[in-house]
């Protein structure tokens, strides 16, 4: 049996990442299309439905020390953010966030963030400070992160992706000045795309 070797494609999406990481907080977007993506906007990157790739699995101890997994919230459309609390766009953008966190709660969106360069006191102190209302995980070394390089990789921090009911990633938004209508708007382009029950119809909990 031959050894494995790296994949260029999973060389090249690493360097994506830890570049993004290396830069800390900016406002590159993406513009154009590229293969199956539409991208609506020069921060707004919208997957066709039939293009979208599975998300990874993003599990580990919330900042409170309990357990927390995207697979407890299969059938759910989600919204993971990635943050620090050294971050100013994202500093500038958790009202917004809980802002509509809060709008889409009773349709079944859950919101999850990854916090990245961090320390758990200061993670901590900034859910504090912004009254957060839903629960994120220390991403050590940006490995979660990491998962996406292969569907929508992060190019900044803080990027936000949505991932639809059928558990795969169909939008990543890269916007130093978020607004509200903008999330929302992308919440409600990917409810719309992902067929079958809707995601306030998921039986079992409040997820």
């Amino acid at each position: 049996m031959r050894p494995s070797t790296p994949r260029p494609a999973s060389l090249a999406a690493l360097l994506v990442v830890l570049a993004a990481l290396v830069a800390g907080c900016s406002g590159i977007g993406t513009e154009g299309s590229t293969g199956g993506y539409v991208s609506g906007s020069r921060f707004v990157t919208f997957v066709d439905p039939e293009d979208r790739d599975q998300a990874p699995v993003l599990a580990g101890d919330d900042l409170d020390g309990q357990p927390l997994s995207t697979e407890d919230l299969a059938g759910r459309t989600v919204v993971v953010n990635v943050w620090g609390s050294w971050c100013p766009p994202c500093r500038a953008e958790a009202p917004v966030l809980n802002e509509v966190s809060e709008q889409y709660a009773d349709q079944g969106v859950r919101f999850v963030g990854l916090v990245v360069r961090d320390n758990i006191d200061a993670a901590r102190a900034f859910e504090r400070r912004f009254e957060t209302p839903y629960p994120s995980i220390m991403d050590e070394g940006g490995r979660m992160q990491l998962g996406f390089a292969q569907s929508l990789p992060s190019q900044a921090i803080p990027t936000t992706w949505v991932i639809d009911a059928e558990g795969r990633v169909a939008a990543r938004i890269v916007d130093p000045e978020l607004r509200a209508s903008t999330l929302a708007g992308v919440i409600d382009d990917v409810l719309a795309s992902t067929p079958g029950p809707s995601n306030g119809g998921v039986e079992g909990g409040d997820g």
